[in-house]
């Protein structure tokens, strides 16, 4: 899902992503690691809202960074363009393979029909996808996450945080992807509380994915359900979650943060204090490890799941006040190693 204010950019822009750029959006190619022109290339192409969108997409470029540092990796990233088609994710996925670099990775499902296309056209470079598994290749790794298992750990923190009883869900565009968060969700509220409410949103429908982009969406949203006794909203929205988080901290109630620890972002200090918890995914390790693969000739393909019994997904503790609340702890600690167990299975659908 998915602007932690945007970091550094990568640095000087390659000619060939520099032409590539005015057709299918932004890109910029790294140096800045010492590396010389036979070094290892790996390109990410990010999905909706960009780096800078204190979540999914910058935790994708996390992992191309530790990438650079610890591999002397020369990374590459390409940004989407508004309101483009998949002929434009053909085009900039082209453009990085073409590039040299290895891996090329889409971020987000939305990159699953061109990369089904490329990956066939360039059989020695290894392609990523996350959060898709329904286009396959000898070269494709699908790079994907149990979403449901970690809402479900925050639907039990929503349940014990709330004093009214009724929580929120956000979620950006009513996809599969996006409906497995609020199924987590609403089972872990649900089992924790049976009494308690749960509102349920999402922004906009596809093939409109401004729910994912518009911080305003998110917004006015949370504030629906603030005005309806909402005490802890949980968005899955991308960008647009941000605004969530606003609504919710000027309201003096609490928020769920999505993929990335939000509590640490730097867009979002403003509100920090109100962010009760995120739901993380473990997005940087998965670019990270797809990238050392191909670099140790070894590239990682299929399905690479990452769960709650790897820590590929959970919630983040880094707020003081979340760690004050020791019978919420011990809850979610429980329910964490009931899901290892396999005494609760949790839904991925409502």
């Amino acid at each position: 899902m998915r602007r932690i204010t945007r970091i550094t950019t990568v640095g000087i822009a390659s000619a060939a992503l520099a032409l590539s750029a005015t057709a299918c959006g932004k890109s910029s190619s790294d140096g800045g690691s010492g590396t010389d022109s036979k070094a290892a290339k790996a390109a990410i192409a990010y999905d909706i809202g960009g780096r800078g969108d204190q979540s999914f997409n910058d935790a994708a470029y996390a992992g191309l960074k530790k990438a650079e540092d610890d591999l002397g990796v020369k990374g590459a990233e390409a940004e989407p363009s508004s309101g483009e088609g998949d002929a434009d994710k053909v085009q900039r996925l082209t453009s990085l393979a073409r590039a040299g670099n290895n891996p090329v990775i889409g971020v987000g499902f939305a990159y699953a029909p061109a990369i089904k296309k490329v990956a066939a056209q360039f059989p020695k470079t290894t392609f990523g996808i996350i959060d898709d598994t329904s286009v396959t290749g000898e070269n494709v790794a699908n790079l994907v996450f149990n979403e449901e298992q970690g809402s479900y750990l925050a639907g039990v923190a929503a349940a014990k945080a709330s004093k009214s009883g009724t929580v929120g869900f956000i979620g950006g565009v009513e996809v599969p992807l996006i409906k497995k968060f609020e199924a987590g969700y609403v089972q872990g509220v649900k089992d924790t509380n049976p009494k308690a409410k749960v509102l349920t949103q999402y922004l906009t429908q596809p093939p409109n994915f401004d729910g994912f982009a518009k911080p305003d969406l998110g917004k006015a949203a949370a504030q629906g359900q603030l005005d309806k006794g909402a005490d802890v909203i949980y968005a899955a929205a991308g960008l647009a979650g941000s605004g969530a988080i606003e609504a919710a901290s000027k309201a003096g109630k609490w928020s769920i943060g999505v993929d990335s620890d939000q509590y640490n972002q730097a867009g979002l200090a403003a509100y920090k204090d109100s962010i009760l918890t995120s739901v993380t995914k473990d997005v940087s390790d998965s670019v990270y490890n797809l990238i050392k693969s191909v670099k140790d000739g070894k590239p990682q393909t299929g399905e690479v799941r990452y769960g709650l019994a790897t820590d590929g997904v959970g919630l983040s503790d880094s707020n003081p006040k979340y760690k004050e609340m020791t019978d919420l702890i011990a809850a979610v600690n429980k329910a964490k190693q009931d899901i290892i167990d396999g005494k609760i299975t949790v839904k991925t659908a409502p």
